[in-house]
């Protein structure tokens, strides 16, 4: 008995302590006396002032700057008070605490209020703003991690992330494909049951997910010029429309650019999924120009796609300027109208090459990546996104989504309130996944960055992120089920 109660005494002796030294050094990191800065705090990522979805990770952060004795940071809205764990120059929420800050701060402002210890002496810096959006963003995104050169792909992934809280896991990796190249993960509809992605090289194919069932399809035919290579589902997921590249990599001899992608050939063809049959249209493979980055609009009663003269000279690449064009499609019976109309015209001198068209959900808005030049803007930083409005033909130049680096590969959200992409603005080297709010009339936020649990992921993080697609539910399927699939034989068109 006494031996029992002697354990209870220990164990509440035990909790009583951890209680007083948290309090203590709760106390010891409280401000006193401080001193009020007229500046902002200097943090990383840069989450001052930006808009973000109520179903957001916790946005964790650096605060750069000089070392510091003690950090105290205080995220508020209305009555809710939420105290950030700070290690060091670390600032990280409780994702319990950060839930209910959000929940209570719809359509509100969280104030973030950071103060410093320097040398004994405290101050405080001009608070700053995170607005919170009623607009929630789909539940999973899907990336590549590749090198940041591009010209090589070992030890590639293609990740499915939850951005509603920091879970990740591979959902085909090189361990499972033979270190081989693989991209383009795409989503119908953001609908998990139907996707496919692509595992390149011998033996490799399209890998078809239907309800988890993944087929591999060799998407080519004898008059095609490769295999598929840029595709998209029709709302109705019968058809796919893809364009067939023959394309050429490039270094610049000057330093002051990198690699080079181009098309010599391209064209445009429609997959029949129900009947594994392809379809040929002349107006989309003609050989007179190369015709690429195919999509449909959201009613599956268009197709947008990027079309150039051919080149008399792989060394003319400077003159390679895409125009945007569309056509009608019927999507009960697959047939493609008779007329090409041109929505923007290239001029050459003019930052107007287009490419990545993709149409929002709604179908309001039609978003594109605008170039100098060419077919692969990651290497161009005069690479911006655009937008243009498909009621009005409104071209909107996107200023606060845009910087001085390459900005490019798009995707929309399901409730076409979000868009993500990926950007180089950090140091012009590694490509971050950044999304940005928009609202009815094609206002947009300041973009902010895909969060991570460590503050300092970033920092030490050398992969690139690349071709982002948002999808509202986990996918069913695993690196496993990829490598199954991949040893089976093709499914021929």
């Amino acid at each position: 008995m006494r031996r029992n109660i002697n354990k209870v005494i220990y164990v509440v002796f035990q909790s009583f302590a951890t209680v007083a030294v948290a309090l203590i050094l709760s106390c010891a990191r409280k401000p006193v006396n401080v001193t009020q800065l007229d500046a902002l705090p200097d943090i990383y990522p840069d989450y001052k002032e930006v808009t973000v979805p109520v179903n957001i990770a916790p946005l964790n952060f650096l605060i750069r700057g000089d070392s510091c004795d003690a950090l105290n940071v205080v995220a508020e809205c209305n009555d809710v008070v939420v105290y950030a764990d700070c290690e060091s120059d670390e600032v990280t929420f409780d994702m319990r605490d950060w839930k209910r800050l959000m929940s209570e701060s719809v359509g509100c402002s969280i104030r973030v209020t950071v103060s410093k210890s320097l040398n004994g002496e405290w101050v405080q810096y001009k608070p700053f703003h995170i607005m919170v959006s009623s607009d929630s963003i789909d539940s999973y995104l899907t990336y590549r991690m590749i090198e940041p050169d591009y010209e090589v792909y070992s030890r590639l992934r293609i990740v499915e992330r939850c951005v509603e809280n920091f879970w990740e896991r591979s959902i085909c990796d090189y361990e499972s494909v033979g270190n081989r190249c693989m991209n383009c993960h795409t989503y119908n509809s953001h609908d998990s049951r139907q996707s496919f992605l692509y595992v390149r090289g011998e033996g490799g194919g399209m890998i078809l997910n239907q309800n988890g069932n993944l087929r591999k399809l060799a998407l080519k035919t004898e008059e095609m010029v490769s295999g598929s290579v840029y595709a998209q589902f029709s709302p109705n997921g019968r058809w796919l429309v893809f364009s067939t590249n023959k394309i050429i990599p490039a270094f610049h001899a000057r330093p002051s650019k990198r690699l080079e992608v181009f098309d010599t050939k391209s064209d445009i063809y429609i997959a029949d999924m129900a009947s594994n049959k392809v379809v040929r249209n002349p107006l989309l493979a003609d050989s007179t120009h190369l015709e690429t980055f195919p999509t449909f609009s959201s009613d599956g009663k268009i197709i947008y796609f990027c079309s150039a003269e051919r080149l008399p000279h792989i060394g003319n690449i400077d003159s390679l300027q895409y125009d945007l064009c569309r056509v009608s499609f019927d999507e009960r019976t697959g047939e493609i109208g008779d007329t090409i109309e041109t929505l923007i015209k290239s001029k050459k001198g003019e930052k107007q090459s287009v490419c990545h068209p993709r149409v929002s959900p709604d179908g309001e808005f039609l978003l594109y990546t605008v170039a100098d030049y060419g077919t692969f803007p990651i290497w161009h930083p005069e690479a911006d996104l655009q937008m243009m409005n498909l009621r009005n033909s409104t071209i909107y130049k996107l200023e606060s989504v845009n910087s001085s680096k390459s900005d490019t590969y798009h995707s929309w959200s399901s409730n076409s309130r979000w868009f993500v992409f990926a950007s180089k603005r950090d140091d012009g080297l590694y490509g971050k996944l950044y999304f940005c709010h928009i609202d009815d009339n094609g206002t947009t936020s300041k973009p902010f960055v895909l969060p991570q649990e460590s503050p300092s992921f970033y920092d030490y993080c050398l992969k690139s992120f690349n071709v982002p697609e948002m999808g509202k539910s986990r996918l069913p399927f695993t690196p496993e089920d990829v490598a199954y699939a991949i040893k089976s034989d093709a499914e021929s068109f």
